[in-house]
């Protein structure tokens, strides 16, 4: 089927070019979502009558789209998950759970706005597109953790197992080191302090 395309759409056109596409693409998709037209006389005389005003509102609604990507673009957004051991989800993210977790952090997208091109089902940072308009795109990180700790130290770029083991080392270490430091101890002397009497003082 040819079609008219009434707003740029990436991997097919710009505005006002006339483009084949399969008739299920068309039927199910662009011109549901009036994207596009059948490329017939009467609907490219239409379009023609109103490309000044399409351009006009597509410019103005670029504009606020460019103006919310300055600040969208490069923030990250936390979303607390179950995993096991091996950092796989039990589930997976969808575009619906970024859209709410980017629209709680200030910015209102809504699930068809999140390009994902695989599916979220691991722990870590995660790069996603989100399309404000169909000429303006900006990255956004979507960090999956267990907990909000865990969060923070994927965001400084740190491995949580890593950190993990580095914490029971040092609490080894602490262990070790309360152990030493109470092995010179006269257990008599422990004895009278706990019982509250003064150490004898064997000299």
């Amino acid at each position: 089927m040819e079609v008219v395309l009434l707003e740029r759409v990436e991997k097919l056109g710009q505005m006002g070019d006339v483009v084949k596409v399969k008739n299920g693409y068309a039927r199910n998709y662009l011109l549901p979502q009036k994207k596009a037209l059948r490329a017939n006389k009467e609907n490219l005389s239409i379009f023609e009558a109103q490309r000044a005003q399409l351009e006009a509102d597509n410019l103005k609604r670029r504009a606020e789209a460019e103006k919310v990507g300055e600040k969208l673009d490069g923030q990250a957004v936390v979303l607390i998950r179950a995993a096991s051991e091996s950092q796989q989800l039990y589930g997976s993210v969808s575009t619906q759970d970024i859209a709410k977790a980017v629209t709680e952090a200030g910015f209102t997208v809504t699930r068809k706005q999140i390009e994902l091109d695989k599916v979220l089902k691991t722990l870590g940072l995660h790069d996603i597109k989100v399309r404000l308009h169909p000429e303006v795109a900006v990255g956004v990180t979507v960090n999956i953790a267990r907990s909000a700790e865990e969060a923070e130290i994927q965001a400084r770029g740190e491995s949580v197992e890593e950190a993990a083991e580095a914490a029971l080392n040092e609490r080894d270490e602490a262990v070790v080191n309360v152990f030493e430091s109470t092995a010179d101890v006269d257990v008599e002397e422990l004895e009278q302090v706990a019982a509250g009497e003064e150490p004898k003082d064997d000299a």
